[in-house]
């Protein structure tokens, strides 16, 4: 009751790693008329038959980006962005099964700029793969430690706290 209430959604932020998320998107962006950022997703040639040939948006309301590694990455390469562009509430766009964890780093990285997000998670069916704590709260810390230092500590952590951090942080 004491979170202030966010503003309407300004942008429909997808995380790539699967086609399913584009065209959850697209679909979004065509009811609510929002843009669309995509982070690490399919390549350009069916990004722009999704969303412009088969959905009808102009060029102009979907941007992507390919700066993204891995889910830290998917928000730490373009926060900075979004907050420039003024962005203060994105829906978040990612698989059921990733999505834990993409709120989780998403919510400490945007958050610490602000940015509010809210989750649209898509059902992934029989290809689910539920993530474990370790890969969760690993990257939860690596979220925590981008904000105080600017820096992706995953291979110091990895070399330092093999057996807490190390082994389970990845995509």
């Amino acid at each position: 009751m004491w979170w202030p209430t966010p503003p309407p959604a300004q942008l429909i932020l997808v995380l790539g790693g699967d086609p399913a998320r584009e065209q959850r998107a697209a679909t979004l962006a065509a009811r609510d008329g929002l843009p669309v950022l995509v982070s690490g997703g399919s390549n350009p040639e069916y990004a722009h038959w999704l969303f412009e040939l088969r959905q009808g948006l102009p060029p102009s309301q979907v941007q992507l980006d390919y700066r993204a590694s891995d889910t830290l990455s998917n928000f730490t390469s373009l926060v900075d962005d979004l907050r420039r562009a003024r962005i203060r509430h994105a829906l978040l766009v990612t698989s059921s099964d990733h999505m834990e964890r993409a709120l989780l780093v998403g919510r400490i990285v945007a958050g610490s700029r602000g940015i509010h997000l809210t989750p649209v998670p898509v059902d992934c069916a029989d290809s689910c793969q539920p993530e474990g704590r370790r890969k969760v709260w690993g990257d939860g810390v690596r979220a925590a430690l981008w904000v105080l230092s600017g820096r992706d500590l995953k291979g110091w952590a990895a070399a330092h706290l093999p057996g807490w951090l190390g082994g389970g942080i990845g995509r």
